[in-house]
């Protein structure tokens, strides 16, 4: 059975390298972005795969992304953010994110969320 195709777009690179290690040792294959830019222009929109998103990054925030994302494929994705802002998870899930958690968040919280969704 292929391991599930799991994608991190986060500006942050300690953010990418731990969430990299962390869900390869739950058995996921990652693949690490430092953009959305990146992202788009090294994901096509037919590879499967599940995107964690950060929210506040440079150029193309989250937010963009995310609009980008559904209004054509439609790819499952988590938002994370450090933002603590009300109203961002009920945004997130109104502009399709299939799930929300707010950095620092505990790993089975994610590996959980991950699984819930995929």
């Amino acid at each position: 059975m292929a391991k599930k195709q799991i994608y991190i777009v986060d500006d942050d690179e300690s953010v990418r390298r731990s969430l990299g290690l962390l869900l390869s040792t739950f058995g996921f294959q990652t693949q690490t972005f430092s953009s959305a830019e990146e992202f788009f222009s090294m994901v096509s929109v037919n590879d499967s795969g599940l995107l964690i998103l950060d929210i506040h990054m440079p150029g193309l925030s989250g937010w963009t992304a995310l609009q980008r994302i559904y209004a054509g494929i439609k790819r499952k994705v988590i938002v994370i953010t450090a933002d603590k802002n009300g109203g961002l998870m009920e945004r997130a899930l109104k502009t399709g994110a299939m799930g929300f958690l707010q950095k620092p968040f505990e790993d089975n919280d994610l590996v959980n969320l991950i699984n819930k969704v995929y």
